[in-house]
């Protein structure tokens, strides 16, 4: 029964009970009673009238303290599938809309005797009752709470809603308005990302009438960093290990928060090993260990490692890797020059693009090796200093040079295909990745030969011998002249210092002239040796083609050189008719007159001689 109900009861008087009206239906009318004088009404007792007064006190005063607008504590008496009637102590019960109770799961989250905070919308509707939200208390409360944290300057937490125009919503129990600008003390480039996050915000501006509160992230976290800050910059030095919260990674390195002070890690000093880029270790909001290598109090300018809380495992590389010794390990990346090979971490070597085979020309290494392939190799050198280990991939086989000697000794021939012509020879393939150089001076015996190919082609299958082999600079020297008579060494045994020979001029230059002695041999005739009188120009005098008795003034047989006299022969010529005049003078008495008619005439069959 509602409350109204019962205060009537109580405050109404009772009428006392006449006798005719207590008298049956059915029995016969009474007479008419005499009029009487009215009867007053009893008096209560004194007990009786002190309660009346206080139920009619606490009727007024319960009257009295209610008013729309206000926020009171109330008690449920039910709950229904539609609505909750809660008791809030005035003359009727007030009625609550069962959707207001409902939480983030649809579920009913209030039963009877709950007691719960409700704002009077209205004192009674047309059924009696009072009209109670409890939303709207629940913000009424918030706003509040709201307006005390601005003027308090404290902290709030909210959970953001969704991102809108210009930055985030937020719920703290009632929807604010957190800006971009304030949401972190770097710009975040995701906001999207901080959905569903609790963050803790201070309330910079609230005005209640127009419904509008904004919120600022940043201000919170900057109070924090200074006081962090502080504390770090106390304690901070060199040597020290610190954990630290990464904040950002860049290609250079990575930012560690120290606490409300940043550090630069470097990417060299992120691990003693190969690394590309700092992703491929850290993440940002990883927890690590760093030591301060670098720390600069004037700036605040931090450097930190990582790699340098392990030990540095190039201490002990010449121990592991000594010269000589067979290791295995894995490419790490690929250069023109070379492959990088990864031993252990932190300790890497180099097999230079020559040492990677014996027998093929390897252009780029990517033609033999690929990254990540685990490869073989043996130590060829090592500089502790400077963290270098040269490697080596051919010396784990066979070298085929080595055993070149003992398959073609000097002397023996061996038939190859040209692969390529120079300028100073032909390179002629021996076996599959071996070739072998014939020189051009080893072209031919008797033609002067200017380029190979007046001799060779490329493609050309070609016989040679071998003239040396050079196995540790892989070098192969064939000679193709050789497979012919040397007309030189004919030459030398039948000619010796002081045999005049007959020689034809082939060129002429300005120090004499060449002369051809025999197919494919040749000698020099001086400029001082091509006549008794001084010859100033040889072109003037001498022509390709002429003949001439000569004699060998010299010899170099290793340098296959021939010096030539035609001066000599003339003065032999003179001394010799100088000796038939004296003998001739001894035994006849002949007149000067006649002996030089007798040179004269001498010289004369010469010239024609020559002529001839």
């Amino acid at each position: 029964m509602p409350d109204t109900e019962k205060t009537e009861k109580v405050v109404a008087p009772i009428a006392p009970t006449t006798t005719a009206e207590a008298a049956p239906p059915d029995s016969a009318p009474a007479p008419e009673p005499t009029a009487a004088p009215e009867a007053e009404p009893a008096e209560p007792a004194l007990d009786d009238a002190e309660e009346y007064e206080r139920l009619l006190d606490m009727y007024d005063v319960s009257f009295r303290n209610f008013a729309e607008g206000e926020v009171v504590r109330g008690q449920v008496l039910r709950v229904s599938e539609s609505e909750v009637v809660v008791d809030v102590g005035y003359k009727s019960e007030g009625m609550i809309a069962i959707e207001e109770f409902r939480d983030e799961n649809n579920e009913i989250s209030v039963k009877a005797g709950d007691s719960v905070d409700v704002l009077i919308e209205k004192t009674e509707n047309r059924e009696g009752y009072v009209v109670l939200s409890k939303e709207k208390a629940e913000k009424m409360k918030v706003w509040d709470e709201v307006e005390r944290a601005y003027q308090e300057r404290r902290v709030v937490t909210g959970r953001v809603i969704e991102r809108v125009k210009g930055g985030l919503a937020v719920d703290i129990g009632v929807r604010a308005f957190l800006p971009g600008s304030q949401v972190d003390m770097r710009p975040v480039r995701n906001l999207d990302a901080l959905r569903g996050e609790e963050l803790r915000m201070r309330v910079i501006k609230v005005n209640k009438k127009r419904g509008n509160i904004v919120l600022s992230r940043k201000a919170v976290l900057e109070e924090e960093n200074a006081e962090k800050k502080q504390e770090t910059l106390a304690t901070l030095e060199e040597g020290k290990v610190l954990d630290g919260v990464v904040k950002n990674i860049t290609e250079y390195g990575a930012f560690v928060d120290l606490g409300g002070i940043d550090g630069l890690l470097h990417i060299t000093d992120m691990s003693w090993g190969r690394i590309n880029h700092p992703s491929e270790v850290l993440n940002v909001a990883d927890e690590i260990k760093v030591v301060v290598l670098k720390f600069d109090r004037e700036s605040e300018r931090v450097s930190l490692g990582m790699k340098q809380l392990q030990a540095d495992p190039w201490t002990t590389a010449t121990i592991k890797y000594p010269v000589g010794a067979r290791v295995k390990g894995r490419v790490v990346s690929l250069t023109d020059y070379g492959a990088f090979v990864e031993l252990e971490q932190g300790v890497e070597g180099l097999i230079h693009v020559s040492e990677m085979s014996w027998s093929k020309k390897v252009k780029h290494p990517s033609k033999i090796l690929a990254v990540n392939q685990e490869v073989e190799c043996q130590v060829l050198g090592i500089d502790q200093e400077a963290h270098r280990i040269s490697l080596g991939l051919k010396q784990v086989e066979s070298n085929p040079w080595e055993q070149l000697a003992e398959k073609y000794p000097i002397g023996a021939k061996i038939t190859g295909k040209v692969r390529n012509l120079t300028e100073f020879g032909a390179f002629v393939e021996v076996e599959e990745g071996i070739d072998g150089l014939i020189h051009i001076s080893d072209l031919s015996w008797t033609k002067r030969v200017k380029h190979p190919s007046e001799v060779l082609k490329k493609g050309d299958t070609v016989e040679a011998v071998v003239l040396n082999i050079d196995a540790d600079n892989q070098r192969l020297s064939l000679g193709l002249k050789q497979l012919a008579t040397d007309v030189w060494q004919d030459f030398f045994a039948s000619h010796q210092v002081g045999d005049v020979v007959e020689g034809k001029i082939v060129r002429i230059t300005t120090f004499g002239a060449f002369v051809e002695l025999a197919e494919g041999v040749e000698g020099l005739v001086h400029i001082s040796e091509l006549d008794e009188k001084r010859v100033d120009n040889p072109e003037e005098q001498f022509k390709p083609g002429d003949t001439f008795p000569m004699k060998i003034i010299k010899v170099q047989e290793d340098d296959r050189k021939i010096g030539l006299s035609i001066k000599a022969v003339k003065t032999d010529e003179y001394q010799q008719d100088l000796q038939t005049y004296r003998e001739s003078s001894s035994s006849d008495r002949s007149t000067i007159g006649d002996i030089l008619r007798a040179q004269q005439e001498a010289a004369a069959a010469r010239e024609k001689e020559a002529e001839d």
